[in-house]
C-alpha cells in the first residue's frame, strides 16, 4: 500500500457516494465456470415436473419455482412462474464472481435471489464496477478491483460502486464539485477514469473504512494516475490480451490430467502443478498473490474442481478439465504476474506533499455529500417487463 503521513485522508463512501449491496443468487447452480454446463443444468431443471422441479430449483424465502418476478433490465428473460417455464435457456452472461475469478451466470430474475436490478440499469460497455474486497489489517492485497464485469460478490461487508450513475458513461458517482476542486489544486482538470485510477493506485484500509489520500502535487498525481490506469487495464480485463516478455512467460511443460485434485507450488522450480501437470515459469508473488487474506488461485481452482452434491444441479458440469480452462488459468497467471509487478510501484507512491484532506474538502463545500447523490439516478430509458408479461413501471 502506499505510504501516507496524514490521518485526514476522505474516504471512498464519500468520494464515490453510490453503492449497492453485492447480488447473491442464493444458490450455487445458476452461475458456473463454463456457459455449457449451464445449459444442461436448465434442461435438467425443465425436465422435473411439480415437487422434483423444485427440489432442484432450491427454494429460498426470496425465491420458489412459483415466483412471480420481472426481468433484469437489459434482458429478454421470460417472466412467467418458473414451475410453468418449458422454454430454452437464457443466453448467459459474463459476471466477475470473485477476486480474479470470470464466471457465467443465466440473467433470469427467478433464478437469483436479490439481483440488484439497479447495478444491471448501468451496466454497459463503459461502466467500471469498483468492488470493495475485504479488509485484513497488515495483508498485502488490493483493498480494491474494478471490473467491466457485473459483479456477483465482494468482500467481507464490502459494497459496489459504479463509476457511472447512468448508461453511456453519463454522470459520474463521485462527489459533487471533487473534480472542481481537484482541478483548482492540480492546475488541470481530471475526468472520471483519472479520478478512479488514482483511486485504485491508493486505496488502503483506514479505521472508519477505506481511506483514499489526495494530492495536491501535479507529478505524485500523474505517477499515481498512470499506476492506476496500467492496473484498470488488467483488472478489467477489456483490452488487449496481456502478455509477458519472451522467458518470462508460463507454458504447459507437462499436460494436465483429466481431472486434477491437487494444486501445489514449488518456490525452487517456480512451477506450479495441477496433479501431474506443471505450468512454469510462475514466480512466488503470483501464487502468494492473496485478496482478502485469500490466495487467489487456490480459491480460483476450488470454484473449478469442488463437484456439487450427486442429483443437484451443482453437480453437472464437465467430464473432464477442458482445453480452455487451462487457456483461462495461463492468462490468469499473467494478470497476476504483471498486477505484483505494479503493486511494487504502489510502494513507492508516497502521498507527502500538499495532501488534500477531508478537512479541506469540507472547507471548499465538496463534503458532506448530499442524500441525492448516495440515491440511484433515474433511469427511464427503456421499458422492463413485469411479472407474468406486464409492463413494469420505473
Amino acid at each position: 500500500m502506499p505510504s501516507v503521513t496524514h490521518d485526514d485522508a476522505p474516504l471512498l463512501a464519500d468520494l464515490m457516494p453510490w453503492s449497492v449491496a453485492p447480488p447473491r443468487t442464493g444458490r450455487g447452480w445458476p452461475t458456473a465456470p463454463d456457459a455449457a454446463s449451464l445449459g444442461a443444468r436448465w434442461d435438467a431443471l425443465l425436465g422435473a415436473e411439480g415437487p422434483d422441479r423444485e427440489a432442484l430449483f432450491g427454494s429460498t424465502r426470496s425465491r420458489t419455482p412459483r415466483s412471480a418476478v420481472p426481468q433484469l433490465p437489459g434482458q429478454s428473460t421470460g417472466t412467467g412462474r418458473l414451475s410453468r417455464e418449458s422454454g430454452p435457456c437464457p443466453e448467459p452472461v459474463r459476471v466477475l464472481h470473485g477476486p480474479f475469478d470470470e464466471q457465467w451466470l443465466i440473467p433470469d430474475h427467478r433464478l437469483i435471489d436479490a439481483a440488484r436490478p439497479e447495478l444491471w440499469r448501468v451496466a454497459d460497455g463503459r461502466q467500471v464496477f469498483v468492488v470493495e474486497q475485504t479488509m485484513v489489517p497488515g495483508a498485502p492485497g488490493p483493498v480494491l478491483l474494478a471490473t467491466s464485469l457485473l459483479p456477483f460478490g465482494a468482500g467481507r461487508g464490502g459494497r459496489i460502486r459504479p463509476l457511472y450513475r447512468r448508461p453511456g458513461g453519463l454522470e459520474p458517482n463521485l462527489a459533487p464539485g471533487l473534480t472542481g476542486h481537484l482541478a483548482t489544486r492540480l492546475g488541470r482538470l481530471p475526468d472520471a477514469l483519472d479520478v478512479l485510477a488514482w483511486t485504485v493506485a491508493v486505496a488502503r484500509p483506514g479505521p472508519h473504512g477505506r481511506a483514499v489520500p489526495l494530492t495536491a502535487d501535479p507529478e505524485v498525481w500523474e505517477r499515481g494516475v498512470g499506476l492506476g490506469h496500467a492496473m484498470l487495464r488488467l483488472t478489467r480485463r477489456d483490452g488487449e490480451r496481456p502478455k509477458l516478455p519472451g522467458g518470462r512467460r508460463p507454458y504447459v511443460r507437462a499436460p494436465l490430467p483429466a481431472s486434477p485434485l491437487e494444486l501445489r507450488y514449488d518456490p525452487d522450480e517456480e512451477t506450479l502443478f495441477l496433479g501431474e501437470g506443471r505450468i512454469s515459469p510462475v514466480p512466488p508473488h503470483v501464487w502468494d498473490f492473496e485478496v482478502g487474506g485469500v490466495r487467489v488461485l487456490e480459491q480460483w481452482f476450488t470454484e473449478r474442481t469442488g463437484a456439487g452434491e450427486p442429483g443437484t444441479l451443482e453437480a453437472i458440469g464437465p467430464a473432464s478439465w477442458p482445453q480452455s480452462r487451462t487457456s483461462e488459468l495461463l492468462e490468469l497467471l499473467t494478470v497476476l504476474a504483471l498486477l505484483g509487478e505494479l503493486r511494487r510501484r504502489q510502494t513507492e507512491l508516497t502521498v507527502r506533499e500538499a495532501p488534500i484532506g477531508a478537512d479541506e474538502l469540507r472547507a471548499a463545500g465538496v463534503l458532506p455529500v448530499p442524500e441525492a447523490a448516495r440515491r440511484p439516478a433515474s433511469v427511464l430509458d427503456h421499458h422492463e417487463e413485469g411479472p407474468e408479461g406486464q409492463f413494469a413501471l420505473l
